[in-house]
């Protein structure tokens, strides 16, 4: 499985161009895409690398991950 289709162009297609406009001109929603985006990452070099992190550690990164799509999905919903 690759966990980079994560990324928010995979998640919310349908709003690409609202994300790009939003990235612009909104700052809060700018660094939740950023944090999305890092924790994201994270999570994917974690699982690739086999890099330690205790199962906790990472359970908590994926539910940080996923709180933080939830508000973006509530912001595009809003827009």
């Amino acid at each position: 499985m690759d966990l980079l289709n994560h990324d928010l162009a995979h998640e919310f297609p349908q709003h690409i161009d609202r994300m790009r406009e939003l990235k612009a001109s909104d700052v809060h929603f700018a660094a939740l895409f950023k944090q999305y985006d890092e924790d994201n990452h994270a999570i994917a070099n974690y699982e690739k690398s086999g890099l330690p992190i205790s199962d906790e550690g990472f359970e908590d990164l994926k539910k940080r991950r996923l709180k933080t799509k939830d508000e973006i999905y509530q912001k595009l919903l809003k827009s």
